[in-house]
C-alpha cells in the first residue's frame, strides 16, 4: 500500500487533482477500499485494491506530465525566439 500512496502523492505533485483527473479519483477510491479491507482483515482484497490504486495513480501521473509538457510547448511556441531587441 505504501507504493500506491507514493504513486498518488507523485501524481498530485505533478498537478493531478481528483477534480481534474478521473484516474487520480479512481486511485484515491481504490486506496480507501484497500484501507477498509485491511480493517476487515481481508488482506487479499486489500492487496488487489492497492495494486489498482497504484495503477490508476501511475496513469494519473503520466497524464499530468503529458498535460504539463503540452502546456510548456504551448508557452514556448508563443514566446519569440529572440527577445534581445
Amino acid at each position: 500500500m505504501s507504493d500506491a500512496r507514493q504513486a498518488i502523492a507523485a501524481a498530485r505533485v505533478a498537478g493531478a487533482t481528483e477534480g481534474t483527473s478521473p484516474e487520480l479519483y479512481a486511485a484515491q477510491a481504490a486506496i480507501t477500499r484497500a484501507e477498509k479491507h485491511i480493517e476487515a482483515q481481508e488482506y487479499t482484497r486489500a492487496r488487489l485494491a492497492a495494486m489498482e490504486a497504484k495503477h490508476h495513480a501511475g496513469a494519473a501521473l503520466t497524464n499530468a506530465q503529458h498535460i504539463d509538457a503540452q502546456h510548456g510547448e504551448t508557452q514556448h511556441a508563443a514566446t519569440p525566439a529572440d527577445q534581445s531587441h
